[in-house]
């Protein structure tokens, strides 16, 4: 059976839909959700389409995002493939900061608790995002990703989070929780400040 979604088929024309709420950081923090959307927020869509152009420039791949009609925050799409992927997100607020400023801990805790509500088969294959909006300053990936819960349920856990905002271009970071290669690949997205362009930088 079909389900209706909506979805950008074009990752250019999301960024220029998402830049309202980018610019207005408050709206990523406590915006409700857009139901012509499928009741995803803003901060999980933009953190979709973190995922996609991070993996569309990685893999030279084409991959858009869309709505989850069985209650995900997402479904990030493979066009020529058709594969998918479901999203699973986590929120980390920026009042987090001073209740506890380690990122690690705080990566971990957000992992640990969604992954504690949910059964095996429901995390079954869905990928995990972590959105840091917290100030927890410098952590390192490779040591969060040597210390995921076991069994870890999800398929995939990302995190995503806003570095800085420089010359009025917004600069995000981008994880993926992976030791294949020996380090758990680390992006850099530049939005550009007119908000219609971007690049994409591994660093490590």
């Amino acid at each position: 059976m079909k389900y209706p979604v909506r979805r950008f088929r074009d990752l250019a024309v999301a960024l220029r839909q998402l830049e309202p709420f980018i610019r207005n950081g408050q709206h990523l923090e406590t915006g409700k959700p857009f139901e012509r959307f499928g009741g995803m927020r803003s901060r999980e869509m933009l953190a979709n389409w973190l995922l996609c152009v991070v993996s569309s420039s990685a893999n030279g791949t084409n991959l858009t995002f869309s709505t989850d009609p069985i209650g995900g925050d997402g479904i990030i799409r493979d066009d020529e493939t058709e594969e998918t992927w479901q999203t699973e997100h986590v929120f980390i607020p920026k009042h987090r900061s001073s209740e506890n400023g380690d990122a690690h801990t705080l990566i971990l805790e957000a992992i640990e608790k969604k992954r504690s509500k949910r059964e095996a088969a429901y995390a079954s294959g869905k990928t995990l995002v972590i959105f840091l909006n917290a100030k927890g300053g410098n952590w390192h990936p490779k040591r969060v990703a040597r210390q995921l819960p076991d069994p870890l349920h999800f398929a995939a856990v990302w995190v995503v989070g806003l570095q800085v905002v420089e010359n009025g271009e917004y600069v995000y970071g981008v994880t993926h929780l992976d030791l294949t290669e020996g380090d758990a690949p680390t992006f850099i997205v530049r939005i550009k400040k007119d908000f219609d362009d971007w690049t994409v930088t591994r660093i490590q």
